[in-house]
């Protein structure tokens, strides 16, 4: 798998981006954004169903080491390493209203796929009970 396929994948599949709004994202067209994301999900399901592994080609990847945090209550702002879990409270003040950092959420404000109505991209008519009497989930 390329970095822009892993790229697309992460834009459309964990940030719930449409594929125009995802392809403005790259600076690249719709088109070439389906191209690269129809060739992602069969990669993908290739590693999946068959017991592949899944190896990503094209560059040096730096990740992100630190979670920035905010207490709604004092407006501490602190960082947490990745891996060491949510904080339970404010190093500060001890209240337990914390959220992620604006500065930390991404391009989708920290929601992933939902929406403010907290529904996702499929709203109610594609609930997982009427995916599965279509047979799509």
């Amino acid at each position: 798998m390329t970095l822009d396929e892993l790229e697309a994948i992460r834009l459309a599949d964990l940030e719930g981006l449409y594929q125009e709004n995802a392809a403005q994202k790259m600076g690249i067209s719709r088109q070439t954004f389906g191209n690269i994301i129809a060739s992602a999900h069969l990669k993908v399901a290739d590693c999946l169903i068959n017991g592949k592994t899944l190896k990503i080609n094209g560059g040096t990847i730096t990740m992100l080491q630190e979670r920035k945090f905010t207490c709604s209550d004092c407006r501490h702002e602190w960082s947490v390493p990745f891996g060491t879990g949510r904080p339970e409270q404010c190093p500060s003040c001890k209240s337990v209203n914390i959220h992620r950092s604006e500065s930390d959420r991404g391009p989708s404000g920290g929601r992933g796929r939902k929406g403010k109505c907290g529904m996702g991209r499929y709203g109610r008519q594609n609930s997982k009970e009427n995916l599965k009497k279509k047979g799509d989930f």
